[in-house]
């Protein structure tokens, strides 16, 4: 396959959708609708170093009759960013719902397959939910703190799972927030309403609130999408520094975020997961034609 003409270093600094003018060397359109085969080509073996967190396996979800996600094998990594991208409607988000069964919550839904985190498969029947969704946490697009103090909202999983003291509980809002970046910033308003900090602070806070329960994993919904630049690169540079401790799987749109923050990158398209590589071969590599093209910004 022709290569992108892209470097890391440039594909890092340079928006993909930018076009020097030179046209590619041919203006015939993939089809996007031909059979799909998941390339994997750039993914080290299972090690010591690279310990599986979450697979899924042959996994199929439907609405109703539509099947939003068609027969999905996928493997994630522990302490790793993993990076979902695809045009909207792709079944980006209905697969990271997949990973704490938030698509239980819609009506209509149901699935076949497997999703196993540490080897569990978490669709079978007896699956304490409740105790799931606190070891796979997640961040939403739109920042959603309670409408309660900083300081409530961080301690408020933690309260409903045992009774701690004072001095417990502000252990817990001071770990959480500074692990969030925010403990400087909101130290001496601990007490003042989540709703009066701004729209970066809130999404930080909503990182804060869900590693207070102390998950092994977070999943991450577009959460830069409603941000403004300086607050995108304060949560970039959060994921960053979090991915030691925990795994983290991101929906994004943004390729240039995709490229910069994370270790793998998985392109879906019409459902199905098209290729899943590591981000450097995704971005300057692509081994399909139509990875190759959004990646490009040629569609979606």
């Amino acid at each position: 396959m022709k290569e992108t003409g892209y470097s890391a270093t440039e594909m890092r600094d340079i928006p993909p959708m930018a076009d020097s003018g030179t046209q590619p060397e041919s203006t015939t359109m993939p089809d996007f609708t031909k059979p799909v085969q998941v390339t994997t080509a750039g993914r080290p073996l299972e090690s010591d170093l690279n310990t599986l967190k979450v697979s899924s396996v042959d996994l199929h979800i439907y609405y109703g009759d539509f099947e939003a996600i068609k027969g999905i094998s996928m493997d994630i990594y522990a302490n790793e960013i993993t990076a979902l991208i695809g045009p909207s409607g792709c079944g980006k988000s209905t697969f990271l719902r997949s990973m704490n069964r938030m698509n239980d919550e819609i009506e209509g839904s149901h699935c076949t397959g497997q999703v196993l985190v540490d080897g569990v498969d978490i669709l079978q029947r007896g699956t304490d939910v409740v105790e799931l969704r606190r070891k796979v946490g997640m961040v939403f697009q739109q920042p959603n703190p309670f409408p309660m103090s900083i300081y409530d909202n961080i301690v408020y999983g933690p309260r409903l799972r045992e009774r701690l003291s004072r001095g417990e509980t502000d252990e817990i809002v001071e770990r959480s927030l500074t692990r969030a970046g925010l403990w400087d910033e909101v130290k001496d308003k601990l007490r003042g309403s989540a709703l009066g900090l701004s729209g970066g602070q809130q999404q930080r806070l909503c990182i804060a609130r869900c590693i207070a329960v102390e998950p092994e994993i977070i999943l991450m919904d577009e959460p830069c999408s409603a941000l403004d630049p300086t607050a995108t690169f304060h949560i970039e540079q959060l994921m960053m520094d979090l991915k030691d401790q925990y795994t983290i799987i991101i929906v994004t749109h943004n390729m240039y975020q995709a490229s910069r923050v994370s270790d793998r990158t998985g392109f879906f398209l019409l459902g199905e997961l098209l290729e899943y590589a590591e981000t450097t071969q995704i971005f300057e590599d692509p081994q399909d034609e139509r990875t190759d093209a959004y990646v490009r910004g040629r569609f979606g």
